[in-house]
């Protein structure tokens, strides 16, 4: 008499004994980040809920997140004040200036710590890494005094000129030439190209992703920068825009309009946030690429 086993159970796989844990943790894991990005948005959603209400309805409810009564009011009497559009174009200016010299500076700093060879190159590099550990309050007196020697006190250059090549820009583009082949850089240069030609034609289109980062990274600083600035400026007519709003603000009585201050601050913001949300795709492959992860 024939016996007939019964058939083995396959026993499961490691990949199929996995899934149900990523099941089950994609959804906490999404949970996790909306959450925190929720509470990351209450700040920014008190601030332009703030800039749509009434000075005398903030006063009274200062912790309301709606407004009782939607008004443009405060940002009216924004685009109204003196010397609003010169704090402006200020601002504009010294963050064009700051944004430029990054790119330019702090590019050819980095290809230079990267890819040339040169007596004292650790040197160098340990410099850089070097003052982006020191705070700036410990050297903004040597700025400032320097500054003044040099005639450009009270100037939009001399607010512009310490952000021109920053170290943690420097470091970025740094990090990210050395991903760079050498191989590409020496066909090139067997086929005649200099340094001067390598850098503008091929390193810096191959180092987009680069540029991008620190050109986000050197607006914001400077676009928010408020010490310096306030420290420089000496007059209403070199005043950036968070100087300038820190001083018009102060209503009779030096009483803050926190009104006029959060459409202010709606007004900072939005040009940041533009930027960031069309370089975005290029500052995530900036911040993987130099290895800031």
């Amino acid at each position: 008499m024939t016996v007939l086993a019964a058939p083995a159970t396959a026993r499961p796989t490691a990949d199929q004994a996995i899934a149900p844990r990523r099941s089950v943790s994609r959804p906490l894991l999404y949970g996790a980040l909306v959450l925190c990005a929720l509470l990351t948005l209450l700040p920014f959603v008190w601030v332009a809920s703030g800039s749509l209400r009434g000075l005398d309805e903030i006063r009274s409810d200062p912790g309301a997140w709606f407004p009782h009564h939607v008004t443009l009011d405060n940002f009216t009497r924004l685009f109204r004040t003196a010397g609003f559009g010169r704090f402006l174009l200020n601002s504009v200016v010294v963050a064009g200036i700051v944004v430029a010299g990054n790119i330019v500076a702090a590019s050819a700093a980095g290809y230079a710590l990267a890819k040339l060879d040169f007596a004292g190159r650790r040197i160098a590099f340990g410099a850089v890494m070097a003052a982006m550990m020191v705070p700036f309050s410990t050297v903004f007196v040597t700025q400032f005094v320097l500054t003044v020697d040099l005639g450009l006190a009270d100037t939009l250059t001399g607010i512009a000129l310490p952000g021109v090549a920053l170290p943690l820009s420097v470091f970025i583009m740094r990090q990210y030439a050395m991903s760079v082949p050498d191989e590409l850089l020496e066909a090139a240069r067997i086929d005649g190209a200099g340094e001067f030609r390598i850098f503008f034609r091929i390193f810096l289109p191959l180092a987009g992703p680069a540029v991008a980062t620190i050109t986000i990274m050197s607006f914001l600083s400077s676009w928010n920068n408020f010490i310096w600035p306030l420290i420089v400026a000496q007059s209403m007519d070199t005043y950036t825009l968070p100087v300038g709003l820190a001083a018009t603000s102060q209503a009779a009585a030096h009483v803050t309009d926190y009104g006029l201050l959060l459409a202010g601050a709606i007004v900072v913001m939005l040009p940041v946030l533009v930027l960031f949300l069309f370089l975005q795709r290029y500052f995530v492959q900036g911040i993987s690429g130099s290895g800031m992860r």
